[in-house]
């Protein structure tokens, strides 16, 4: 009854989201990956649909603090305002920096942030997934680019780099980066 339960009150929350039955994959991340080098603006491409994500001009700002966590400062334009929200991103394992953990909240454990691909200058590839209790899992998944427009070419390279590690993009939808400035 407990596993229902806990089911039932997380259903509303991933009814938007992209689900599939069993535990998260685990696919490849940015081998050498650079934090230095990630650092910075980066501008919502496209994404797996997410609840938290539903504006326009949506980008994320990663500057490193004096305690070597990194502020995520989350922007988008939502019903007329800019909205905005600061989290705390942490390397969780050095041997393997690519998978980061981020939280918007002190209450909150940190949620995978696991970077799959970058050229840092222009295009990265971002993945993260909720398991629940093993029995599904919510995947969520963005491309992003330095600039608010990436070549078409480059947009389908990132996709085929999802579906190639098993992350469905049927519901990856684009990001309406028009009149941001």
């Amino acid at each position: 009854m407990f596993p229902i339960f806990w089911i039932l009150l997380v259903l509303p929350l991933v009814s938007a989201q992209t689900y599939h039955w069993g535990p998260c994959p685990t696919p490849s991340v940015q081998p050498n990956f650079s934090l230095q080098q990630y650092l910075g603006t980066w501008y919502e491409i496209a994404k797996l649909p997410a609840f938290f994500e539903k504006g326009k001009c949506i980008q994320a700002d990663y500057t490193l603090r004096g305690d070597g966590t990194i502020r995520v400062l989350n922007s988008q334009f939502y019903k007329g305002k800019v909205r905005t929200v600061e989290g705390t991103a942490v390397v969780q394992d050095p041997k393997n920096p690519a998978k980061l953990g981020v939280s918007f909240s002190y209450f909150t454990p940190y949620s995978p942030y696991w970077v799959l691909s970058t050229d840092y200058v222009s295009g990265a590839v971002v993945y993260s997934c909720t398991d629940v209790l093993r029995i599904f899992h919510v995947d969520y998944a963005w491309i992003l680019g330095r600039s608010r427009f990436l070549p078409a070419e480059k947009v389908e390279y990132a996709r085929q780099l999802l579906a190639k590690e098993n992350i469905d993009t049927f519901k990856m939808s684009v990001t309406d980066q028009t009149g941001c400035d």
